[in-house]
């Protein structure tokens, strides 16, 4: 496995005019003897498009790296001046490493609202008590919008847009009166910078007439697939087996073109190496 498991090269791509950044972040646990937490393990992704509507290709993925970092990375190899638009999680950090002076943010919505109670939390409030702040923030017409439902309106329609960004700004203003700065101070910052950054792609409507993605779905439904694996496979990781094992599984589940590649390399070096397939049948003899 660790000759299999050599770090992802990946590839200039200066010459290709990316404009939207798409970045997505999660934890794994490492586990010692008997299953002893031994800390959190980071796993970073990044995607790019170069167009609003064009498929957002795998720019990069990081194990142990932080945000700053792959900045560096990504300035290295792509054209990270051309970017205009990020799109990410609340993860304060992201936007911090990451943003340009030419750079927008889209905060994912579906995080927006998944959040809150965590925020809420935050400011002492549990239980029964943050029942009707919730459902005050889900009758927001923000949160029930599908990408799928969003047909490319024409600019005829603006007026339609315009009146759904003032019933969810509305929401919103709604939702911080009921939010007094003595009682919620983290959710009130929280719901204010979310009213900007979460509105992005709906700002960008109105002026260029195409809808820009306001999740990032795209990326963490990858990383879903990879941490549900690790939690099966086994309960003892070390930092450079779960490293290892990793890279194994980004190639597996994103690229198995470089995956199949892999193989024909150990082959070579291995040329000893014999693998053989049996097929065994049976059937009951009464």
């Amino acid at each position: 496995m660790q000759e299999l498991a050599v770090p992802m090269a990946w590839p200039s791509m200066k010459s290709i005019p990316f404009e939207f950044l798409m970045v997505d972040g999660t934890e794994v646990k490492k586990q010692g003897e008997g299953g002893k937490s031994e800390g959190l393990m980071s796993l970073r992704l990044a995607c790019a498009a170069e167009k609003p509507g064009n498929p957002f290709k795998r720019i990069g993925f990081w194990v142990d790296q932080d945000w700053v970092a792959i900045r560096k990375d990504l300035e290295q190899r792509l054209d990270y001046g051309r970017l205009r638009m990020l799109i990410a999680d609340g993860e304060l950090s992201i936007p911090v490493a990451l943003l340009t002076d030419r750079m927008e943010l889209q905060r994912c919505v579906w995080h927006g609202i998944r959040d809150f109670h965590f925020i809420l939390y935050q400011d002492k409030i549990k239980g029964a008590e943050q029942t009707p702040l919730c459902e005050m923030m889900k009758t927001n017409p923000l949160f029930r919008l599908q990408r799928k439902t969003l047909e490319t309106p024409s600019e005829a329609d603006e007026a339609k847009v315009r009146t759904l960004m003032e019933k969810i700004e509305r929401s919103f203003e709604e939702l911080l009166i009921a939010l007094p700065m003595e009682k919620y101070p983290k959710t009130r910052g929280y719901v204010t910078n979310f009213m900007s950054a979460g509105l992005t792609f709906l700002r960008y409507w109105l002026d260029h007439h195409e809808w820009l993605p306001f999740t990032t779905n795209g990326a963490e439904s990858g990383f879903s697939r990879i941490v549900n694996r690790i939690k099966r496979v086994g309960r003892r990781w070390g930092d450079r087996g779960l490293a290892n094992w990793l890279m194994l599984a980004v190639r597996k589940i994103f690229d198995p073109a470089e995956w199949e590649s892999l193989w024909r390399q150990y082959f070579q070096l291995h040329r000893s190496l014999l693998l053989q397939a049996f097929h065994v049948d049976y059937r009951w003899i009464l």
